[in-house]
């Protein structure tokens, strides 16, 4: 099953996953908490705290994954 966003925010629980699939160029910026972002085949992991943004640089899988209750937006 494959899930389109809208650019906007989204809710993640403590510990929740989100698999991002094939979304090179899109924007994920972190409005609450803090998360850990992992691509396919990219040598270093991001953490994102409040007002921090990342753009995603590889085709793939992408991993979003929540310390805490945490809230972020994809553009």
């Amino acid at each position: 099953m494959r899930i389109e966003l809208q650019p906007g925010a989204l809710r993640l629980a403590r510990g929740q996953t989100l698999k991002v699939t094939d979304a090179l160029g899109s924007t994920i910026c972190c409005n609450e908490g803090s998360v850990w972002i992992t691509e396919e085949n990219m040598p270093k992991d991001v953490v994102l705290e409040p007002g921090g943004c990342y753009q995603l640089r590889r085709k793939g899988l992408a991993l979003v994954h929540a310390f805490g209750d945490a809230s972020v937006a994809f553009a």
